[in-house]
């Protein structure tokens, strides 16, 4: 899969999921604040991402995602 399709799928799961406008989501924008996530919920996307697209997100690995860019080349890097 190509990079940009893979932001593309991961904006409209996102949005879809945590009910926020899919323009909302930037690459340098904040997962948390933007998804208004609470820990409980960030436990949900994390479960969410690893059903979707198969790859494992270790609690260590969490903390140090903090933005959507962050978060596309993690998984990318994964399924590379």
């Amino acid at each position: 899969m190509e990079k940009q399709e893979l932001i593309a799928k991961i904006n409209e799961v996102l949005a879809e999921e945590f009910e926020v406008e899919i323009e909302d989501i930037t690459p340098e924008a904040n997962i948390k604040s933007t998804l208004m996530l609470d820990s409980l919920s960030l436990v949900d996307m994390v479960a969410l991402i690893e059903s979707e697209f198969g790859v494992k997100i270790k609690g260590t690995e969490v903390s140090s995602i903090l933005t959507f860019e962050a978060l596309y080349d993690f998984i990318y890097e994964r399924l590379a």
